[in-house]
């Protein structure tokens, strides 16, 4: 969030504050400074996503190889000038923040409203002014640099704090990012990402000690300056008395346009008129509206850095501790050691936050909150998530066998529509059935040999419900391929609208990546954009998100770059498979005319259709034609409006799970009894479309009219024919891995 006001100051008030740097001369002073030193500069990797993200295309789910293109020229840019780059990531969100945080999620939940009623009404992207990342690139970055074998590290608390400790205890060249809180800490100069010129390597340096000079203050006294305007920790309504009080003193006669202009002078002014001590501090405390005791000491404290001091607070305060664990949700400091390494260096995602605080959270995705046939990513992997939950949380050291225990729970801080984010959703992790029981993550964490290998890879189909079909899926050629099918069958699974058609796109697009070259998806033309297929990427691009904490929970059984979405998805070409296959066109321009991929395609698909009949869910034919705002869309049954009308808007309470997970526990509803990881199901919520497991009749051969996107072909509408020993349903003998 940053300070309230500064950065408009800086730009329109106090230009001097700005200074251009060219970052190569920079390198050279750091050298003569800091002699046998290398020249680092710590990126804060959240502030620099939309300035990263370069493809033109942004709305059909990511062009994640252009992207990966695009770090790469940018960290390159640096290594030709000599400079070194820490990327530090966001791993967690503090209570102090939550508000702010909350507060945003629902502005974007309105930005991306407005978004789907622009792409339902003109069929197309809308331009850059509208712009939102993809979902899920803030997750997928961290892994991009680490597998560049670049520094990356996810932080333990507020992002800001680290960036600036580390840059300072390791007299770091500059910081870069877009964050004023940069300006009041004491550390590395702050470079400007919104202001870079990659091909320059220029920028603008915002000067701290320019910006003291035109204040009239000291350097420690910007942490109080940043608390008195409006900061993460001060709320700015608390302080509209005591600013009004400072331009009275200041400018009494000034009009509102002067008073936003001299409100950071007006409040330096105050400042520097002020005893520079802990009781100088307590004095303005008592000078703001519904004064908090201790509110401004809390704020000024959460800018000094590690060793260092600050005048406004008692001489006994130091500088807070991070990465502690004292009140962990799992007790082995050993395994929560580990998680804890894990997670600082990017290695792995989630498991630290459920097994040390217990509390996750999930950011806004790309998705129509209209769509009443579609539940948003949230809901759809909770079954999943759950399973993640139970295994991490399902092991208690020393417990006795069968004996009653609460069923922990997760709080869960995601964005799903109808979820106004008032208070967490309390998740119960739910141990998934495995033979034998759910292994301790001791076992599948620090122990190695041949059987644990199958053990982990059980325990990852497990969390998916597919614990039965690992003999299946094991022979696939390539771990992306194996991947993939488990999160398309999951999909299949827990969202009855799928049908052979969404199907057929979601894996031909799988299959025809592979070997595509960025240079190459770049050139793809998309002939119109449609809302289902913006959802539905965005649907397979956070199922991709789940995988890889799966993958983390179960002690790696998959390759983490295998499970990357530059592996296996590209948003131009999966939309373009998308209109072709609703369209009609055939399998074999689906596939692009080549023959090895026509096998495989029906291989994979005959795979997943027997695994989703073995689990009684039969998969429809379902076209749908083109659709605007104004006609009428298709129900999952080929009717119009008038079904849609019958299901109304979407339920806000959120849907049952039936793959193999019971309902969630509701919101801020403590576990009332003792409980086995099975028992106890939550309030149930009412029902909605998805909550219905009716199994879909039998593919109808039954003509469509439909909006051609090419040559009118004949589709295949049955399923490819077996090969000559289908699989067997059997408990998996796994073999090797």
């Amino acid at each position: 969030m940053g300070v309230k006001g500064l950065q408009w100051f800086v730009d329109h008030v106090c230009p001097a504050t700005s200074v251009q740097v060219d970052l190569k001369e920079m390198t050279e002073h750091h050298r003569r400074t800091y002699p046998g030193r290398s020249s680092v500069v710590v990126v804060e990797a959240m502030a620099c996503l939309r300035y990263w993200y370069t493809p033109e295309a942004w709305v059909h789910g990511g062009q994640w190889r252009e992207y990966l293109q695009s770090l790469k020229t940018f960290v390159d840019a640096f290594a030709a000038a000599g400079i070194g780059l820490v990327f530090l990531f966001d791993g967690v969100i503090e209570q102090k923040k939550r508000k702010e945080w909350v507060k945003r999620r629902l502005r974007n939940n309105r930005e991306i409203a407005k978004l789907f009623q622009y792409i339902k009404a003109k069929a197309c992207q809308p331009g850059r002014d509208m712009f939102c990342i993809p979902s899920g690139l803030a997750t997928f970055t961290r892994f991009a640099f680490k597998s560049m074998g670049l520094d990356t590290i996810c932080s333990l608390q507020e992002a800001d704090y680290e960036v600036a400790n580390y840059a300072r205890l390791n007299d770091c060249m500059a910081i870069l990012g877009q964050d004023t809180d940069y300006l009041i800490y004491d550390t590395a100069p702050y470079l400007s990402i919104n202001k870079l010129r990659l091909d320059k390597l220029a920028t603008v340096m915002y000067s701290r000690e320019n910006l003291c000079r035109s204040l009239s203050l000291q350097m420690t006294d910007l942490p109080l300056l940043a608390c008195l305007l409006g900061n993460d920790v001060v709320p700015e309504n608390l302080l509209e008395g005591l600013k009004h009080k400072c331009l009275a003193g200041y400018s009494p006669s000034g009009p509102n346009a002067r008073q936003k202009k001299e409100v950071v002078s007006a409040v330096a002014h105050y400042i520097s008129g002020m005893p520079r001590s802990h009781d100088g501090l307590r004095e303005a405390e008592r000078n703001l509206r519904h004064s908090i005791e201790g509110l401004l000491e809390e704020g000024v404290e959460s800018y000094v850095l590690s060793g260092q001091h600050s005048p406004w607070l008692p001489h006994n305060k130091t500088s807070p501790v991070t990465g502690q664990h004292e009140n962990a949700m799992y007790p082995d400091q050993k395994i929560l050691q580990v998680a804890r390494e894990q997670h600082v260096k990017a290695e792995s995602y989630t498991v630290y936050n459920v097994l040390n605080a217990g509390e996750v959270e999930c950011s806004n995705t790309l998705e129509d909150e209209l769509d009443t046939e579609l539940p948003g990513q949230a809901i759809v992997y909770r079954p999943a998530r759950q399973s993640i939950y139970g295994i991490l949380l399902a092991a208690e050291p020393n417990a006795q066998p069968g004996a009653a225990r609460l069923c922990p729970t997760v709080k869960e801080w995601f964005v799903y529509p109808g979820n106004l984010l008032q208070q967490p959703d309390l998740v119960p992790a739910l141990p998934p059935e495995i033979p034998g029981g759910t292994p301790d993550l001791q076992t599948l964490w620090l122990t190695e040999g041949s059987e644990v290998k199958k053990l982990r890879y059980c325990t990852f189909l497990a969390c998916f419900g597919l614990q039965d079909f690992g003999e299946e899926l094991l022979p696939l050629e390539l771990p992306t391929t194996t991947a993939v099918c488990c999160l398309l069958i999951y999909i299949t699974l827990q969202v009855s609208t799928i049908c052979l058609e969404d199907l057929d796109a979601y894996l031909a697009q799988a299959l025809c990546v592979r070997d595509k070259p960025a240079d190459l998806l770049t050139q793809i033309q998309v002939p119109r954009v449609d809302s289902r297929a913006v959802h539905l990427a965005s649907l397979f691009v956070r199922g991709l998100s789940v995988l890889v904490s799966a993958n983390s929970a179960c002690g790696f059984p998959f390759k983490m770059v295998d499970l990357m979405p530059w592996e296996v998805f590209d948003g131009k070409l999966f939309h373009a498979k998308y209109l072709q296959s609703h369209s009609g066109c055939t399998m074999e321009d689906l596939l692009e005319k080549n023959d090895a991929l026509v096998r495989e395609f029906q291989r994979l698909k005959f795979l997943i259709g027997t695994i989703c009949t073995g689990k009684k869910r039969i998969i429809q034919s379902r076209p749908r034609p083109h659709v605007t705002e104004n006609s009428e869309r298709p129900g999952p049954h080929g009717g119009g409006s008038r079904h849609m009308s019958q299901r109304g808007q979407r339920a806000h309470s959120s849907p049952s799970y039936s793959a193999h997970h019971p309902g969630y526990q509701g919101r801020f509803q403590q576990p009332g009894s003792t409980t086995s990881a099975r028992a106890g199901r939550g309030p149930q919520p009412r029902p909605g479309p998805h909550n219905r497991r009716t199994q879909l009749g039998p593919r109808t051969s039954q003509t469509h009219d439909l909006h051609q996107l090419e040559d009118k072909g004949s589709r295949c509408k049955g399923t490819p024919p077996p090969p000559s020993s289908p699989p067997s349903h059997t408990s998996p003998q796994l073999g090797h891995i």
